[in-house]
């Protein structure tokens, strides 16, 4: 008997890539370009991070911090390129697991995406957190938990605010990719038009030149290295906005000609958010009326938006800030999903073949958006009562992701050198002979910058009291764990198991016997 192959219907190019892995096309191919370009914009998500972590970055290295920006763009645009050469060549779900696979080995792969899958659903909870960083500078009423001065009440209400976003983006996710698709597009079109503004306002206000970015604010003197020290955290606050345009790629099959509109999504991604948010944080600088108030590093960008703008235009922009940060928790949460159901429809995943079930109605994994939101939740009712929440947990999911990617241009940057790695052809994106030098940067950028972010530093993971050895070395301790108990759980248990799941693998023609001629 001869199995079906997949129809050769309107999308019969697009699932071409999705063939090589042995996967049959399931999810519905409804996004087009700006669909594509909104995913990885959202989840980096310009006022999302600038507005979460500037009062960190601030008062860690003072304005002179603002050169962070540029320096993470620098590593971080390499590694985009190489995911954009990658977009171009294999454009499905679950991106980094599936290109860490293809171009390592199953083990690699599997570790790549469980580390990814995990920082994902931490950076769910991590971004949902900076309502709490907006809501109630908004207004007061939304201070639920005491009146903020308790010892707990911003950590305890900020968990409030931030159970009620996961809630929104599960059920949005679970009801499938299209009204994901239109509510993320709207945001996105919402915080591109406030980011101009926004520069457009602070410029129209600034107090001081562009040399502000040379003050330091003495923030070295408590730093064995000088001031590169301080810098070094302070990088944090950059390091975190850039990240999570490979979401482009991973919504690839469920986007049109994703090979062609992928890799230009994540380029533009970045490099959108690198000059709007450059220009946002120069501006916040120049323009805020005094650089040596205490609430600069208390309080952040915030603070400036109110101080320069005034209450009422101040508040209209701070409720942008909150749609900003509502599509990029979304945009996370969506990316998450695809993952899991990359990684489940392997067998690669507890209760794989319910994870990698897909709706015949909403045409999305359902039970991954469940799952991922949940544990989520669970996250931040573990930090209930922990007042260093924000940077604790935004620090373990970077390095998670930081990793993740190693995972993926580190075995790149090994089948260029072995002649093994064959980009795109059809001209779609390629690096050409630029690529091995990008690759080489990607990886070293990668590694140090990980280790920057890993290294146990009282100034990142204990800023104030009660000190515990846990919080300093909590990082280090969590990614050991998640890794190393993770990979074990895989080397045991799930290795034995991998492979296709039956309903999601591709069935090609077979030949069963000659053909007879016909009779005259």
């Amino acid at each position: 008997m001869t199995k079906a192959a997949p129809p050769s219907g309107t999308h019969g190019h697009d699932d071409s890539e999705l063939a090589e892995f042995g996967y049959r096309p399931e999810l519905k191919r409804t996004l087009g370009n700006f669909h594509t370009f909104a995913a990885g914009i959202s989840y980096i998500s310009i006022l999302t991070g600038t507005f979460q972590l500037f009062y960190f970055g601030y008062g860690s290295g003072g304005p002179a911090y603002w050169w962070s920006w540029p320096m993470v763009f620098v590593g971080q645009f390499a590694v985009a390129l190489c995911f954009a050469e990658l977009a171009a060549r294999h454009p499905v779900a679950g991106s980094v697991y599936n290109w860490s696979k293809r171009l390592g080995n199953p083990h690699l792969g599997w570790l790549a995406g469980w580390m990814m899958l995990i920082a994902s659903i931490v950076s769910i909870a991590a971004v949902a957190l900076a309502y709490q960083l907006t809501l109630p500078q908004i207004s007061s009423a939304f201070q639920f938990v005491g009146d903020g001065t308790g010892t707990y009440d911003v950590a305890t209400n900020a968990v409030v605010l931030a159970a009620v976003l996961i809630l929104f983006t599960t059920l949005v996710n679970a009801f499938g990719v299209k009204l994901m698709a239109r509510i993320n597009t709207a945001g996105v079109f919402i915080e591109l038009v406030a980011s101009v503004v926004l520069i457009v306002m602070l410029a129209v206000h600034i107090t001081r030149g562009p040399q502000v970015v040379l003050e330091t604010n003495g923030t070295g003197a408590g730093h064995g290295a000088g001031y590169l020290g301080a810098f070094l955290v302070a990088s944090l606050a950059s390091a975190y906005v850039m990240y999570g345009f490979d979401t482009a790629a991973s919504l690839g099959e469920e986007s049109l000609n994703p090979s062609r509109n992928a890799p230009r999504a994540i380029l533009r991604a970045i490099i959108a958010s690198f000059v709007l948010g450059g220009l946002v944080l120069l501006l916040a600088l120049m323009s805020v009326s005094s650089l040596k108030g205490g609430k600069l590093s208390t309080d952040g960008l915030q603070y400036v938006v109110l101080d320069v703008l005034g209450p009422t235009a101040g508040k209209g922009m701070l409720w942008c800030v909150l749609i900003a940060v509502t599509v990029c928790a979304l945009a996370v949460h969506t990316a998450a999903i695809r993952l899991a159901f990359a990684m489940a429809r392997d067998n690669n995943l507890p209760a794989s073949s319910v994870l990698a079930r897909v709706s015949p109605r909403f045409r999305t994994p359902v039970v991954p958006a469940v799952v991922i939101g949940v544990l989520a939740l669970a996250i931040l009712v573990v930090n209930i009562r922990q007042p260093q929440i924000f940077t604790v947990v935004t620090s373990i999911g970077i390095i998670m992701i930081y990793l993740a990617y190693l995972g993926v241009t580190a075995p790149l940057l090994v089948a260029r050198l072995r002649g093994r790695w064959t980009p795109a052809g059809e001209g779609r994106f390629s690096l050409g002979r630029w690529g091995l030098a990008v690759n080489v940067v990607a990886v070293v950028w990668g590694a140090g910058m990980t280790l920057n972010l890993i290294w146990p530093r009282p100034a990142v993971y204990n800023t104030s009291a009660p000190y515990h050895w846990y919080l300093r070395w909590g990082a280090v301790l969590f990614v050991a764990v998640i890794a190393g108990g993770g990979f074990a759980y895989y080397w045991f248990v799930q290795r034995h198991r991998t492979g296709v799941l039956a309903e999601h693998r591709l069935e090609v023609p077979t030949e069963t016997s000659e053909p007879t001629p016909a009779s005259d």
